[in-house]
């Protein structure tokens, strides 16, 4: 197994000097796709035992919203209401415009995997499953789904010369969420796995930290996971991009 060295000192200085300013950190490990079933099988997470997900995002069909660092999610969850969401990454605690602090539904956070962090800022407002699945079906009906101030985050990060008229939804895309306790470890964790549309699939680990306990959070995954002989150096993927890469691929061969 490789063995994946801490980040360097200029990163650990930018990790340090932003942690305390976060609301939540989340330690995230995607798993190489030959081991999926060996890790589902070792870690005991039972299909059965997940619930049901759909996500879509909305952007142009050559992303530019998500490369001008804005991402808008709608989710809808099995037995649940849906949600929408606006995000925006990277983006600094110091960053985050004043007035969306206190908001309910803001949330500062950092993303941390073997390989390096990124901190986002999102607010996510519940919307019911039915306008969620009507949305799927009609972007037209976004804005009116939007909260005045997620209405207001897209306005202002909207890139030059994209209109809401340019958006459309991507998606949605299927995935399966299970929430599991290791034995042996003192954190739960959270197992994702993402079907993509050009078949592959994206599996991805997770736990979340108080701010902190962030770095003892880490040094107990870390040992965690080799020791079930997880490889850490294997190259990371975030499901948001790579979600968004396979959705684009296939509308441009649509097209083509």
């Amino acid at each position: 197994m490789t063995t994946v060295p801490m980040y360097d000192a200029t990163r650990l200085t930018e990790l340090l000097a932003i942690i305390g300013e976060v609301d939540a950190v989340e330690l995230k490990l995607t798993v190489p796709h030959a081991d999926h079933r060996r890790v589902l099988d070792d870690l005991e997470i039972d299909s059965l035992d997940a619930q049901i997900r759909q996500v879509a995002f909305v952007d142009t069909p050559d992303l530019r919203l998500s490369d001008a660092g804005l991402v808008v999610r709608a989710r809808r969850t099995q037995g649940k209401a849906g949600d929408l969401t606006v995000k925006m990454r990277p983006m600094l605690p110091q960053d985050a415009p004043k007035a969306l602090r206190t908001l309910e539904g803001f949330k500062v956070e950092i993303d941390a995997s073997p390989t390096g962090f990124t901190c986002s800022c999102s607010l996510t407002a519940g919307v019911s499953d039915r306008k969620v699945r009507a949305l799927l079906g009609d972007v037209s009906g976004l804005r009116k789904l939007l909260t005045k101030q997620q209405r207001s985050i897209l306005d202002d990060r909207l890139p030059e010369g994209v209109t809401t008229a340019d958006l459309r939804v991507l998606g949605p895309l299927t995935l399966l969420k299970a929430k599991f306790a290791p034995k042996g470890y003192p954190r739960k964790m959270v197992a994702e796995l993402w079907f993509l549309p050009d078949g592959g699939r994206l599996l991805e680990l997770s736990t979340k930290s108080a701010p902190v306990a962030a770095f003892q959070a880490a040094a107990e995954a870390r040992a965690f996971l080799a020791g079930h002989g997880i490889d850490l150096g294997a190259p990371q993927e975030t499901k948001t991009r790579t979600a968004l890469a396979a959705l684009a691929k296939r509308i441009e061969s649509e097209q083509g």
